[in-house]
């Protein structure tokens, strides 16, 4: 049994070397798919890049969560439509389907454009489902409805609605393809370097790319974005294949995958014990665990042989929108972060619109995200 994530487990070849002579212009703090694509853009912008991680490259969230890719954000189209506008909601998700265009462009088997199928556990949740599949539809989406679902479904779940252009993502691969991509731009890789103070860095910007994860760095938003614990497990390959594409349910407390070798990747059941999991810890808990093993025993069919189990910490925001921009009160200080459980996507996305804003290209939707709505909110 490991504690390992799944993701992380095995051994990868070092980062290039990279020195920067004479200083960074730009000191990310985060080494996960944030702030890889962060440097890497900012590197390509043609900016002096240096990044700090804590640990090693995709050691916290990146290397931790389900290895879902999907579109949009943590709260459906429907509701995002009502609070931002349909057509703000509409250009929000169509920026989501280019970031998941930019992962498969990247040329990588860490990402499998496999669509994504989110079911309805029962009637109430298929009336919420099919609310937001019409809206979707009519805003030009590509989106399918499904009422009937093969075995192991069948009969068990409400109907489902399918997102072709979503995908399968190995997190902490895709993370280290990025990184080698920035170091290859000129950006300099400081693992194991923990950033204590805003005080060690002298780059005209610092960008903190930590989500959940606190890094005591954002000073009145400190905390704003709320340390939230995913748990999941890994089970030994199945020879049968009964997973085609990422599934998730009971309003994404539920979710699980099977990866190419037949192991089935579940996560989840974080209201069997709600209150616990808003923590920065990364330990597991025997409630939450056991509900996992009997969740995925029960869509198997039998009982099946854990091999991995593990936690991560992700940034939830009470709006679900992601936090973008220059944090009030800091002058050179900038976060991308608060993915509220989505962050594979919307992290490559926002570490490129935070980049872009750096480099003087700001995206018109970026207002949205702005940090300073946590203070008065």
């Amino acid at each position: 049994m490991h504690e390992t994530p799944f993701w992380l487990d095995g051994e990868r070849e070092a980062l290039p070397a990279r020195h920067l002579d004479g200083g960074a212009d730009v000191e990310v703090v985060g080494g996960g798919i944030t702030g890889c694509a962060c440097a890497l853009a900012l590197a390509e912008g043609g900016l002096r890049v240096r990044l700090h991680e804590a640990r090693k490259i995709a050691s916290g969230a990146s290397g931790r969560n389900g290895g879902f890719a999907l579109r949009g954000i943590a709260s459906s189209y429907d509701v995002a439509c009502e609070t931002i506008g349909r057509e703000r909601a509409a250009e929000l998700w169509r920026l989501t389907e280019g970031a998941l265009d930019r992962m498969a462009a990247l040329g990588t088997d860490a990402f499998r454009r496999t669509g994504s199928l989110r079911l309805a556990a029962d009637e109430e949740e298929r009336t919420m489902l099919r609310a937001e599949f019409e809206l979707l539809r009519e805003d030009g989406f590509a989106v399918e409805w499904r009422d009937e679902l093969p075995p192991p479904l069948a009969g068990r779940l409400a109907a489902a609605m399918f997102h072709p252009p979503d995908g399968s993502l190995h997190p902490a691969r895709f993370t280290v393809e990025l990184a080698r991509a920035a170091a290859a731009a000129g950006v300099e890789f400081r693992e194991h370097s923990r950033v204590a103070s805003i005080d060690q860095l002298e780059a005209e910007h610092v960008v903190v790319a930590t989500d959940g994860y606190p890094s005591g760095l954002l000073g009145t938003l400190e905390g704003l974005i709320i340390p939230t614990r995913g748990q999941m497990i890994a089970t030994e390959p199945l020879p049968e294949r009964l997973f085609e594409c990422p599934h998730y349910s009971r309003h994404g407390f539920d979710y699980w995958q099977q990866d190419p070798e037949g192991r089935i990747l579940a996560g989840g059941f974080r209201d069997v014990s709600m209150d616990s999991e808003f923590t920065a810890d990364e330990e597991t808990t025997p409630g939450i665990q056991g509900a996992l093993e009997s969740f995925v025993a029960e869509l198997v069919g039998r009982p099946i042989a854990i091999t991995h189990r593990w936690a991560g910490i992700f940034g939830l925001v009470l709006d679900f929108l992601p936090v973008v921009g220059r944090v009030p009160g800091g002058e050179r200080l900038w976060v991308a972060g608060g993915y509220s459980g989505h962050g594979n996507v919307l992290g490559l996305l926002c570490g490129e619109l935070v980049a872009g804003a750096i480099l003087g290209a700001e995206e018109s939707l970026l207002g949205l995200f702005d940090p300073g709505r946590l203070l008065v909110a």
